[in-house]
């Protein structure tokens, strides 16, 4: 049966060479066929760069609109412009709903989702069915590699027992592979192909070829010893991050108690030209990586026995701030002589990080929620997000007139776009609380920062 799906002269081939041998020409040479399972935000990134690497490939989908996108070359990922799309096109690209078509890929890449329930508990839903459907259709001579963050294990412990069902031997037949996405949206130095690869496989021969495969799709990679090490690497990465950052979060409510400006503490600490990094407040912490993927390690170590303390205590510190951030509204608008309940608020920037569409997770849209179940009367301004439509919230951005900003009691800025007038929104706005420290004019008794 496997022959015939990969056709006679090429299971010649591979019975000559054997699969990892064979593989590995096809890799070295970029005859290899791609497929991309799962085109978001990691996905048809990695996508385009495949392609303008010089391979064949497909993106799978089940969302039939981003399928007829993709083939349209009109992206709906920010940092894959349109022209970038139609040049990947140009290489090769295609993508369908048709996930048979998998048995055709050499190499099949999974980019989908790992979300987190209401209880902070993995939901690897999006991998296992993923998983499931390559099973389906796996062939001697294939590499799977999974880029979707998760805890450490998964690559062994879940997919590998869905994917031996099809009677094929890993490490023989074959080969599987972890290799973290690092996609960070917006940054505008590192992009996919210069942004460090880490991979791991199951076993010297899968590692191998995930190995040789994205070293020649990105400019440089970093082997470890197994899927496992690779998966760890990812989520120390981001509580790396979400620690440092909670503990900012905390030095800042700290200060406002303190009657202390936590911006000018900072600033004044990073001159140190040693033994510190920069690390901000905020109203919270949004996107995919720090807000969920940490909990993913804090589940994984209760298998051990084991308490992640910092892990725990950071996303509490963390989860707490938009909270503090209404409080703090709530405050401001006491000194006006304006009740909560009654007040006119908007929200300046819902994107969870600066000059984005993104708003998963975003701490804005807690912020939004929280002020509408205090009976204030909410609106948002970012003309990167035209309209919210999950969260629990369902909007439309407003438009920054002069008219509008004077009926507002309050502005709360929550993302640091730099289309933002500064200048308009303090001129027509009676009371901002600037989370972001975007506006940065100490003294203007206008202006409260987080």
């Amino acid at each position: 049966m496997h022959a015939e799906k990969i056709g006679i002269s090429t299971s010649n081939a591979v019975a000559r060479l054997g699969a990892s041998e064979y593989l590995n020409s096809k890799l070295q040479a970029r005859t290899a066929s791609i497929g991309v399972v799962g085109l978001g935000y990691v996905g048809l990134p990695f996508a385009v760069q495949a392609a303008l690497s010089g391979f064949a490939v497909t993106g799978f989908d089940l969302a039939g609109e981003k399928i007829s996108a993709v083939m349209d070359a009109k992206s709906y990922i920010g940092d894959v412009p349109d022209d970038l799309l139609e040049r990947a096109i140009s290489h090769g690209l295609n993508a369908t709903t048709d996930f048979s078509k998998l048995a055709n890929c050499d190499v099949i890449v999974i980019a989908v989702p790992t979300p987190l329930t209401k209880n902070l508990v993995p939901d690897l839903s999006f991998v296992i069915n993923a998983t499931r459907e390559i099973a389906k259709h796996l062939r001697t001579g294939q590499l799977v590699t999974l880029e979707s963050t998760t805890y450490p294990g998964t690559t062994e412990e879940v997919m590998l027992p869905i994917l031996a069902e099809s009677g094929l031997i890993v490490e023989q037949d074959f080969f599987l592979a972890h290799s973290p996405e690092r996609v960070d949206p917006g940054n505008k130095t590192f992009k996919t192909e210069n942004t460090t690869k880490v991979v791991g496989g199951v076993g010297p021969n899968s590692t191998m070829l995930a190995s040789t495969f994205y070293a020649a799709t990105v400019e440089k990679t970093v082997v470890v010893s197994s899927a496992k090490a690779a998966e760890f690497v990812k989520v120390y990465e981001n509580i790396f991050r979400s620690v440092n950052v909670a503990l900012v979060n905390e030095m800042a409510q700290l200060c406002d108690r303190m009657g202390l400006n936590v911006w000018e503490i900072l600033d004044a600490a990073f001159t140190k030209p040693f033994g510190i990094m920069p690390f901000y407040p905020g109203p919270g912490v949004g996107g995919h990586c720090i807000p969920l993927d940490p909990h993913y390690l804090e589940f994984k170590a209760r298998e051990y026995n084991f308490s992640t303390r910092f892990v725990q205590l950071a996303g509490e510190i963390n989860r707490s701030m938009p909270r503090f951030v209404v409080e703090k509204a709530t405050r401001i608008l006491g000194t006006h002589g304006k009740p909560l309940p009654k007040a006119r608020i908007a929200v300046i920037g819902v994107a969870y990080k600066n000059n984005i569409d993104d708003y998963r997770e975003s701490p804005a849209i807690d912020v939004i929620r929280l002020l509408q179940d205090a009976g204030a009367e909410v609106f948002y301004i970012d003309p990167h997000v035209p309209g919210i439509g999950d969260h629990g919230v369902h909007m439309l951005a407003s438009s920054p007139t002069p008219e509008f900003l004077a009926s507002l009691d309050l502005g709360i800025v929550c993302a640091n776009h730099a289309s933002f007038d500064w200048t308009t929104l303090l001129e027509h706005l009676p009371a901002v609380l600037d989370t972001r420290n975007a506006i940065n004019q100490p003294g203007n008794p206008k202006v409260v920062v987080l």
